[in-house]
């Protein structure tokens, strides 16, 4: 299970008057709750308010996810960059591990290393590679949730739109944008947003 850092969140000033900006700019209020927390979290991470209209995601999915990762499952990330975002979970990468082959890539390799380390019900956040989410839809993953948005002109577009199709549990995008910063911020989202308490 993934380490969970368990202190309050404090958040600073300069972050509260940009999600005050962000809001007074872009009304996110007919969002349900955490489709609204990851639209705002990943364009507050770009600054761009057109993600309001390319992400693609689904409510009780994000709520099974958000639930998966509050329990500590398992947080997997293509590259460092995305880890490095990823604030209150420690992470599994591969990538220093992996190598590239004869129709391999690196990132596809540290892909297959992560779920040997992982197994099913994992969280996947993949920011970087085309080739890396491409792998993981070759596995029986099995994941609580896969935010892929991974960026690039080759296979990032056509990389999501095979995540839409496989019908797993996804955040995606419809661009050919992403990147590391959009993928923790989409986790964060989910990590920050608060757990419902148990009627006693």
């Amino acid at each position: 299970m993934s380490q969970v850092f368990p202190e309050p969140r404090v958040v600073h000033p300069i972050e509260q008057e940009s999600f005050r900006r962000l809001r007074a700019r872009l009304d996110t209020s007919h969002f349900p709750p955490l489709t609204r927390a990851v639209v705002e979290r990943v364009v507050h991470s770009a600054a761009d308010l057109d993600y309001a209209s390319d992400l693609v995601t689904d409510e009780s999915t994000l709520a099974t996810a958000h639930t998966a990762l509050h329990a500590g499952a398992p947080v997997v990330v293509d590259v460092e960059m995305v880890a490095a975002g990823i604030t209150r979970r420690s992470t599994v990468c591969r990538l220093r591990d992996a190598k590239s082959g004869p129709g391999l890539t690196r990132s596809a390799h540290a892909i297959r290393l992560a779920y040997e380390d992982v197994g099913p019900g994992a969280l996947w956040v993949i920011g970087c590679a085309p080739t890396a989410l491409e792998e993981l839809l070759t596995l029986d993953a099995d994941p609580a949730l896969v935010i892929g948005l991974p960026v690039g002109f080759v296979g990032a577009a056509e990389s999501k739109a095979a995540l839409r199709e496989s019908g797993l549990p996804a955040v995606s995008n419809v661009s050919e944008k992403g990147g590391s910063a959009v993928a923790a911020a989409a986790l964060n989202a989910l990590l920050y947003h608060p757990v419902p308490k148990e009627k006693p």
